[in-house]
């Protein structure tokens, strides 16, 4: 491995960890601080914060590898992502910046929809924060098995320590690298790295197509075009072997953003609510631009290699293998940054969030009402630390597919949360029996449907996937049991 790989990447390395020491600096001397950043992002760091932690390592990896293998008609998930993400921004981030405020100054999703629904607080703390647990911990685990796919693929044996794969050293390195400057400097460390690490994405995802389609090997459009039409007629072709259920499953993605945590927090910590919509824009525009570099690596890729008759065995890893093939050492260490930069940001988000919840919703709730600032804080970092360890022994198996994990996890969240929170930031009539109702039917809809076989094959068909079932299921579960219960108004109106 060139010694200009290490350069680029020990330099990354060195830049996450100073922007966590200066995190620590400015903002953990409280947990509004540690888990907020004390509502004091700026547009632009809440919006490529958001789109960083959103995005993880399936961006470059997952992505990119579907398109690689089926062709142009898996970008119906970008696509469905897209329209999800401006509806959350328009719908959800505003409501959300001023209702957790309005509400007791909510830090955590738990803690706002337990102040929102006082009559089922206790419910609503308890199973919203197991949920973030559990399903963080699978979510975590994707994206440490992307930066164990990335050792091993672009170090290929390289590495041995103590025994140890190149695999398992990636999971723990990534892993130890974000443990650091998430534990030492909170909501604003993983914030601004997030920044760092949005700018360092997009870069690559607009730089790597380029030249795999202009440089040496590549033929310009009109090549790859023939390239992928001889492997393929219908390679570039957005409906062919499309059906309604197939679509709905790709679209359909874009369900989960209304209950990502990770990802909704960013709009509680913007300045104001008044900076939400430049926030907004800021972020769309990134993704976007990560979005189509995403697939066009994955199809251009693949005509790439045909061309060059690379033998790629997991199609996950198109990105790292022409990173090291087609780039200057030092160039393929920055864009080995940009995909650990890509599996970081989430990681640290996912971390935090759960951290959170186990302080907030666990800690001071069953253990110790009457925690200190200081103590809170010191609970957090320890609750990183597990949480960590947690997704990297889940993570400990190399065959592990980064979209299938992610797939599940993002169901998850998306089913018992989505529409609880849309619900209860915009109908005043809902009730917290509803809230919880919600809550417990997405989630439990959403494992069942996967431990059926359903999202693989459905009634002899394709299967569904499960977020589907679990949105609509969860939707229903909260407006049929708010009907038949007490709202006990529970909904504060805004103070003029």
């Amino acid at each position: 491995m060139a010694i200009g790989v290490w350069i680029s990447l020990a330099l990354y390395f060195v830049l996450m960890i100073g922007i966590g020491f200066y995190a620590w600096r400015k903002s953990t001397a409280s947990s509004e601080q540690y888990m907020l950043g004390g509502r004091n992002l700026p547009p632009s760091v809440a919006a490529l914060s958001a789109g960083a932690s959103d995005m993880s390592g399936w961006l470059l990896l997952g992505l990119p590898g579907a398109l690689f293998s089926s062709g142009l008609v898996q970008a119906w998930i970008g696509i469905g992502l897209l329209v999800g993400a401006l509806v959350n921004w328009i719908v959800v981030a505003p409501r959300l910046r001023e209702q957790t405020e309005r509400y007791d100054n909510s830090l955590t999703i738990p803690q706002f929809l337990a102040n929102r629904f006082p009559t089922r607080a206790f419910a609503l703390r308890t199973v919203s924060a197991i949920i973030i647990v559990v399903f963080f911990a699978v979510y975590t685990a994707s994206g440490l098995v992307a930066g164990g796919k990335l050792f091993s693929s672009a170090f290929g044996g390289l590495i041995n320590v103590g025994g140890f794969s190149d695999y398992s050293v990636g999971i723990w390195l990534t892993l130890g690298i974000v443990l650091t400057y998430t534990v030492i400097g909170g909501f604003l460390a993983v914030s601004l790295t997030d920044f760092v690490q949005g700018c360092i994405m997009m870069i690559a995802l607009v730089l790597m197509p380029v030249v795999v389609l202009f440089g040496s090997g590549g033929g310009g459009f009109s090549q790859a075009s023939e390239t992928l039409s001889a492997v393929d007629p219908n390679f570039l072709s957005l409906t062919h072997g499309l059906t309604l259920v197939g679509f709905l499953s790709a679209v359909t993605w874009g369900l989960g953003y209304f209950g990502q945590p990770h990802i909704i927090v960013r709009f509680m910590a913007v300045r104001s609510v008044r900076e939400v919509s430049t926030a907004r824009n800021i972020g769309m525009s990134w993704m976007a631009i990560s979005l189509i570099g995403a697939v066009c690596l994955g199809v251009f890729g693949r005509a790439y290699a045909v061309r060059n008759g690379l033998d790629v065995k997991d199609a996950e890893t198109i990105f790292i293998i022409l990173a090291d093939l087609l780039f200057h050492p030092l160039i393929t260490g920055f864009l080995y940054a940009a995909l650990l930069a890509a599996i970081m940001s989430t990681i640290s988000s996912q971390l935090l969030v759960s951290s959170s919840s186990l302080t907030e919703d666990f800690y001071r709730l069953f253990l110790h009402k009457e925690a200190s600032e200081g103590e809170s804080v010191f609970v957090g970092r320890i609750s990183v630390l597990l949480v960590g360890i947690v997704a990297a022994v889940v993570a400990g198996n190399p065959d592990s597919e980064v979209l299938g994990l992610v797939s599940h996890a993002w169901a998850g969240f998306g089913a018992a949360f989505g529409p609880l929170i849309i619900l209860a930031l915009t109908w005043k009539r809902m009730s917290g029996s509803g809230a919880v109702a919600g809550l417990v039917v997405g989630a439990i809809t959403v494992i069942a449907w996967i431990q059926l076989g359903w999202n693989s094959s459905f009634l002899g068909g394709p299967g569904v996937y499960e977020i589907l079932p679990g949105f609509i299921a969860s939707w229903l579960a909260i407006y049929l049991v708010s009907l038949a219960t007490q709202s006990a108004d529970e909904f504060r109106e805004i103070n003029t």
